[in-house]
């Protein structure tokens, strides 16, 4: 999806792998966009994201899959990165804790906030994958 020899591709999987925020879009049963902050996990192909125990963001995507992710542009017009996805919600799908590449990448703030991997377990107990289905860039 992301073509390296781009510069403004390039510069994406940059911030994919380094940003700590992507805002996520799902859409309400009843038809109203719902944006969140959350915490990702981009591997190339897929964006990994737990959702809250009683957030809308899972009942959401239960409802209707199509989704959309955005990075913060960098307040000017440009930096802009967008995702157009199908979400599904992963059941067997496992812990943050038991992701080694989601902690390292998020760990410090897990002890930060006061948590271990247990309490966001808890309080975070849902797998949300993003397949995306279009990209722009710019």
């Amino acid at each position: 999806m992301l073509n390296p020899e781009n510069p403004a591709h390039a510069a994406a999987a940059a911030r994919l792998r380094d940003d700590l925020i992507i805002w996520l879009t799902t859409v309400s049963p009843s038809g109203q966009p719902q944006t969140s902050p959350v915490w990702f996990l981009w591997d190339g192909a897929e964006f990994l994201i737990f959702g809250s125990a009683k957030g809308p963001k899972t009942p959401n995507i239960r409802a209707n899959p199509h989704v959309s992710l955005n990075l913060d542009g960098n307040g000017q017009g440009g930096g802009i990165v967008v995702f157009e996805g199908n979400a599904t919600v992963d059941a067997d799908g496992p812990a943050a804790g038991d992701v080694p590449a989601y902690m390292a990448k998020y760990g410090e703030r897990i002890t930060a906030y006061g948590w271990d991997t247990a309490k966001l377990a808890t309080d975070y107990p849902h797998v949300i994958r993003v397949t995306p289905t279009r990209a722009r860039i710019w």
